[in-house]
């Protein structure tokens, strides 16, 4: 029994130093997780305290923004802001290229009012009246938008008549060849040089200025072939109704944009109706043409049905009293047979809601594509009641000879032409002035 009473006291004694080592475990691992929290505390409170003690160059930063903010502040108020305002603020833009100052102070001190130093870039529709004042003259503005088509073959054609002082067969072939180089077409360069023979035949042997004469009068004989003048719509009851169609790429919905501000300045209530369903972002880009122009648009989600668009934009322009509807469409390429006959069916929609609609078709055609602005025309004529041609991108080109061909071949009058990017590049056309213009001799000259 003795040994058990010595094995009792040897289980004892080791369940008390086990006890012990146990909270010697326990307290140390307490203190080792108090340090742990102790340092992590104190990497906090210096993150803070570096935070409250702005750096030199932040606090010269923020003293820079508040008196960039006072400024701002007077000139929302209305009161002038000093001249001396405007230099001082170029040298602060700088700072903010090292990622240090100006740049962090503004972001780390948003205000509640919407900032008047980053306005949203929107090109302004119209130019003020006195800025058309000083501008350019209509002439002048539609020669400079003519430069690079002069450049091509009136340039050539210039050169041809200026080095010679009598016109004769040799030289009669010579011009016959510019003009079917030209992208004015054969059949339209092969009237101009028969008109040639036959109405000047041998009088124009000693004046080669008979002969320049005689191929302008022509020119604006092809274009003004078409009496009958684009004339705005009336106001009344029944809304004016326009369809553009076109492929892709041609400008056709910004062109539907400068259409839409035009009317409005001259006084129209005007609805967009945004039928390109098809294309990426169409819709959106027409909504911001119809913000810019301030004018009302109608808009569905992407591959919704365009006839059904245009129906209910001119539901709602019968309901809310508007003048003017421009109905926009999916561009298509004219070799897709499918695409273009079912273009058919919104005419025949349009009909059914507005009388006669609609009124005018036009086609929007790229003057870069040259001679294949000619067969898009010829495709979708197949198709459509076109009435009207709009010619974008003259002023890019050298390929705008193709007017002449256009206007000769398909009999379809030209009613707006592109000569720049400004809303107010789209000008109504003029055939003795465009004629006028891009025989310019002076301007070829210069």
């Amino acid at each position: 029994m003795e040994w058990l009473q010595k094995l009792d006291w040897a289980a004892i004694v080791f369940g008390i130093f086990a006890l012990g080592f146990v909270l010697l475990l326990v307290k140390a691992t307490r203190r080792m997780g108090q340090r742990a929290y102790d340092k992590d505390d104190k990497a906090k409170r210096k993150g803070r305290d570096k935070k409250k003690r702005p750096t030199r160059e932040a606090r010269k930063a923020s003293a820079d923004d508040d008196d960039d903010d006072d400024d701002d502040d007077e000139a929302i108020d209305g009161d002038a802001v000093p001249d001396e305002a405007a230099p001082r603020r170029a040298p602060k833009a700088a700072k903010g290229k090292k990622g240090k100052g100006r740049a962090r102070g503004k972001g780390a001190r948003p205000t509640g009012k919407p900032s008047a130093k980053a306005p949203v870039e929107e090109p302004t529709l119209e130019p003020t009246p006195e800025d058309a004042e000083a501008g350019p003259s209509e002439k002048e503005r539609l020669t400079q938008g003519l430069a690079r088509t002069r450049g091509g073959f009136v340039a050539r054609l210039g050169k041809l008549f200026g080095s010679k002082n009598t016109f004769d067969e040799t030289m009669l072939d010579e011009v016959e060849e510019v003009l079917f180089t030209a992208d004015i077409g054969t059949r339209t360069a092969h009237e101009i040089i028969e008109s040639i023979r036959k109405d000047l035949g041998k009088r124009a042997g000693t004046d080669p200025q008979q002969v320049w004469s005689h191929i302008k009068s022509k020119s604006a004989t092809m274009l003004g072939k078409e009496e009958k003048a684009f004339c705005p719509p009336a106001k009344g009851t029944s809304p004016f109704v326009l369809l553009v169609v076109g492929v892709n790429g041609t400008g056709k919905t910004t062109t539907i944009g400068k259409l839409a501000a035009r009317f409005k300045r001259e006084g129209h209530k005007v609805l967009l109706a945004a039928g390109d369903t098809y294309r990426a972002a169409a819709a959106e880009q027409l909504k911001v043409w119809a913000k810019r122009a301030e004018v009302d648009v109608v808009a569905r989600h992407e591959g919704a049905d365009s006839a059904s668009v245009i129906v209910e934009a001119l539901k709602r322009a019968k309901s809310e009293g508007h003048d003017v509807v421009i109905c926009d469409t999916a561009g298509r390429l004219h070799t897709k047979i499918a695409l273009m006959e079912e273009l058919q069916k919104v005419p025949r929609a349009m009909a059914k809601h507005v009388e006669g609609a609609p009124h005018e078709t036009f086609i929007v055609l790229d003057a870069t594509t040259g001679q294949n602005a000619i067969t898009q025309a010829t495709s979708f004529r197949k198709t459509l009641d076109v009435t009207g041609i709009v010619l974008t991108k003259l002023d890019g080109t050298a390929k705008g000879g193709v007017v002449l061909g256009i206007t000769n071949e398909l009999a379809l009058p030209v009613r707006f032409i592109g000569i720049g990017e400004q809303v107010d590049d789209l000008r109504p056309f003029n055939p003795s002035a465009f004629v006028e213009a891009l025989y310019s001799q002076e301007a070829s000259d210069n």
